[in-house]
């Protein structure tokens, strides 16, 4: 194998073979597999977070699997070092590094060169005076708005995590977050939400599916769970690691943090809540039925988020250079190997030699794209929402939730003209 070996990635919702041709691709080539998924680094919750099973992993090498215990923090920043380490080393032995996962600031900060090298938000003792990080988020956002209003435009005020982050970075260097931002977006190669590709060689293979097809599979999925022992494991992992949480002097568990957040573990809180007698019960049965139809929903939701991002982050993106993006149909499971497998291997084999590719890239899609505006906050009064940015706020503005809202309003405003 050339030294030309690229840096393969493999995007898709949930539920459309990611890590199936993650493997026939490491078997193909000699490759190794390096997780992106933020819940799938953590022991534990297996079924619930989807994670290879003990025989697919034998297949072929994987890394950032099961490398945390539960109650451990991990910050993106953590997770660009180990992995980056992982694929340097992988090249440097003449063997295809296939990064495969859902988390999209995982992957971000493998493709591209994060600016400030801060990572997520993790507690350092001393750098946050008077213990901010306990305050509410709306509070916190009111702090940085004060210190730091540029940056303050920029993030929601509930994403408390962010918020943390900058104020952290301002405390740490006596700078603004927002200043040193534009600081390094000035620098070569640099764009407004980051730098250059870190790898020139990077390809993404974005595994898309029929959005009706990919909902069934998606319920379909759940009640394989059930099938596999997914009640078992969100019990056996509530009484090893929730009950503690439970009893401790919190009046509200944090599902903000950890493999607490995963999808799946807190849809099914009020259920797990329930002592044994009383989940036997219509009750408990009722609230067994409204966890299972939570998560099917929730699911279905995040694919769907998970598309919205590839398309803005990939496609829609005019300030940054982007990776060659392919897309591959999976709709059809029958013809995996006709529409997936064969095109996958054939892409990836002419990124190996150099040669010319016969699949054509995706195009990209500059008429949607918003990048000179991501620091916009845009406030919906008829719902009662902030939206940042300008694309999440025309898609707000189209969606289907916000017509019947103004609708509503309408015929309010009418009738109280008419009494």
């Amino acid at each position: 194998m050339s030294s030309r070996l690229p840096l393969v990635v493999i995007l898709g919702a949930t539920g459309t073979g990611k890590t199936k041709l993650s493997l026939e691709l490491a078997k193909k080539f000699g490759g190794e597999i390096i997780g992106a998924d933020s819940m799938q680094v953590y022991k534990g919750l297996d079924i619930i977070t989807a994670k290879a099973t003990r025989e697919e992993q034998s297949a072929a090498p994987h890394h950032m699997i099961d490398i945390l215990e539960p109650h451990e923090l991990f910050t993106v920043t953590q997770y660009k070092n180990r992995a980056l380490k992982i694929i340097e080393d992988l090249i440097d032995n003449q063997k295809l590094p296939v990064v495969v996962g859902g988390t999209n600031y995982y992957i971000e900060s493998l493709l591209w060169k994060i600016l400030i090298d801060d990572g997520s938000y993790v507690e350092v003792p001393g750098v946050l005076p008077n213990n901010e990080h306990e305050l509410p988020s709306e509070e916190l956002h009111e702090k940085l708005k004060a210190l730091d209003p540029s940056m303050a435009r920029r993030l929601h005020p509930n994403n408390k995590r962010k918020i943390l982050r900058s104020l952290e970075i301002l405390y740490k260097n006596g700078r603004r977050h927002s200043e040193i931002l534009k600081e390094q977006q000035s620098a070569k190669d640099a764009s407004r939400s980051g730098g250059g590709l870190r790898f020139g060689t990077s390809l993404v293979l974005w595994l898309q599916c029929n959005q009706d097809i990919l909902h069934k599979r998606l319920d379909d999925r759940v009640d394989s769970m059930l099938e596999q022992g997914l009640l078992e494991e969100l019990l056996n992992f509530h009484k090893l690691y929730n009950q503690e949480r439970i009893n401790s002097d919190d009046k509200e568990l944090d599902y903000t943090k950890g493999i607490f957040q995963s999808i799946g573990f807190k849809e099914f809180h009020p259920y797990l809540m329930l002592n044994e007698e009383v989940r036997s019960t219509d009750e408990g049965k009722k609230r067994l039925r409204e966890g299972i139809d939570q998560l099917k929903l929730v699911t279905r939701r995040f694919a769907r988020k998970q598309n919205r991002w590839i398309a803005n982050r990939f496609l829609s993106r005019t300030d940054r250079q982007v990776p060659p993006i392919y897309g591959l149909d999976t709709s059809d499971v029958s013809r995996w190997e006709e529409n997936v497998s064969k095109i996958a291997f054939e892409i990836v084999e002419s990124h190996i030699s150099g040669g010319h590719c016969v699949h054509e890239r995706l195009p990209s899609r500059s008429g949607n794209s918003f990048p000179n505006s991501d620091d916009t906050t845009h406030t919906c009064e008829v719902c009662d929402r902030i939206f940042i940015g300008d694309f999440q706020w025309a898609h707000h503005q189209k969606s289907t939730r916000h017509k019947k809202m103004v609708e509503s309003k309408k015929r309010k405003e009418k009738q109280a003209i008419n009494e």
